[in-house]
């Protein structure tokens, strides 16, 4: 509203934070998520003098523009049926920049702008490396400079990340750790816009899970008992993951899995046949949506260096085998190397290495009582960190160490 001068008076508005990602693997969205649960959880810490804050979540990059959705699909597409093509995706865009491109910009100009004009966010939350440029630009465009923030949280946990995490425009960027914080210093960003806080792992992951793990594992029609293996092809469902299973099948004892197909139906359809005549007990699901349940039930996950999967495992204190057969994307190479040399995760370099591994696996109780402190490895709770900075630079005022308080219920 308006006061007799003219002057723009809104004194009784409630702070919007709008946290907008992208479907390109699941990572992206678990942040999101993530980020949206600990916002809600610290909204009821509010000062009874303070606003609350609305929250929003949406995934943006492909629904932009067609052209960005078909990046999109084509990104998902490598990654479920030719993971080594990955390289060269990641090649192009780093030389061609299109977060950077004024044609690009000018495509999905509209979408954003009415965005805007839909939200009115008065901060936005950027979880996705191709979308801050544009966004930048786009608050700029559409009047709002000043008044509604851009924060860039950075969702690969090394420095050898995508170069669009680097927006000089954005008010603040979250970073996992140190690896990052450099990386982007020399890349230009403002110390003084760069925060470290952590990865944005769910709070579900540091709760107890909702069922024991041998409840969990019968209910799946496998052992209560029986040493189980997670053999997780991503959100997207791809990888080496089927080749791993066909050794371990061969080679296994006193041994269960549960395979993870992911968003693959062709995949799915192919385990479901190859389980039936399996050497091992072998549970086969689609995509899961309560992977804190299911990492609570499982002595290992053989899985991909994705930042926020293997954050999650490390939270939830379960042993890693990190598919290295396919030499993995960049930003990915530098997370398995991390997990792997701070001993909480094994390579497979070739699938009959994952015999050994799970012949040798020690038993959940004796891994990682203390996660180690290299790499930020043991913020498991840093989301809420993340939280409470976006709820104090909405204006939204929290008890005292109300993050605090709220963790040390977990």
């Amino acid at each position: 509203m308006a006061d007799k001068s003219g002057n723009q008076q809104n004194l009784t508005r409630t702070p919007r934070i709008c946290i907008i990602f992208s479907d390109t693997g699941g990572g992206h969205r678990s942040a999101a998520e993530a980020v949206e649960t600990a916002l809600l959880d610290l909204l009821r810490e509010v000062e009874p003098d303070s606003h609350s804050a609305e929250v929003m979540v949406e995934n943006v990059v492909e629904k932009s523009h067609p052209v960005n959705r078909f990046f999109v699909e084509l990104y998902n597409f490598l990654l479920r049926n030719n993971q080594a093509g990955m390289k060269y995706y990641y090649w192009f865009i780093e030389k061609s920049k299109p977060n950077n491109s004024e044609l690009g910009y000018q495509m999905t100009k509209p979408y954003m702008l009415k965005l805007f004009d839909e939200c009115d966010p008065d901060i936005v939350v950027s979880v996705h490396p191709m979308s801050n440029h544009y966004f930048a630009r786009a608050i700029r465009d559409s009047g709002r400079s000043g008044r509604t923030k851009l924060v860039t949280i950075v969702t690969d946990p090394n420095g050898d990340f995508w170069s669009g995490w680097a927006c000089a425009d954005a008010d603040l960027t979250i970073v996992p750790n140190e690896l990052g914080y450099n990386r982007l210093i020399q890349w230009g960003i403002s110390p003084q816009r760069i925060k470290v806080s952590g990865m944005p792992v769910n709070p579900d992951f540091i709760k107890p899970p909702s069922c024991t793990k041998e409840e969990f594992r019968a209910h799946l029609g496998l052992d209560p008992f029986e040493k189980t293996v997670c053999i997780n092809a991503g959100w997207a469902g791809g990888g080496n993951m089927l080749s791993i299973y066909e050794s371990l099948s061969a080679c296994a004892r006193n041994t269960q899995v549960i395979f993870l197909c992911g968003h693959n139906q062709a995949l799915y359809n192919r385990m479901k046949k190859k389980a039936k005549n399996a050497a091992i007990p072998t549970a086969v699901l689609p995509f899961h949506d309560r992977m804190s349940d299911l990492m609570a039930a499982v002595d290992l996950m053989v899985t991909k260096a994705g930042g926020l999967t293997s954050f999650e495992a490390v939270a939830r204190r379960l042993p890693m085998a990190i598919d290295m057969i396919t030499l993995p994307m960049p930003q990915e190479l530098g997370t398995a190397n991390m997990l792997c040399q701070q001993g909480l995760a094994y390579p497979v370099q070739k699938p009959d290495d994952i015999v050994g591994i799970v012949s040798s696996l020690r038993s959940r109780d004796d891994y990682l009582a203390n996660p180690p402190k290299a790499y930020d490895l043991h913020r498991a709770n840093a989301v809420y960190d993340i939280a409470e900075t976006l709820l104090r630079m909405a204006g939204v005022k929290l008890k005292p160490a109300s993050a605090e308080v709220y963790t040390s219920k977990i």
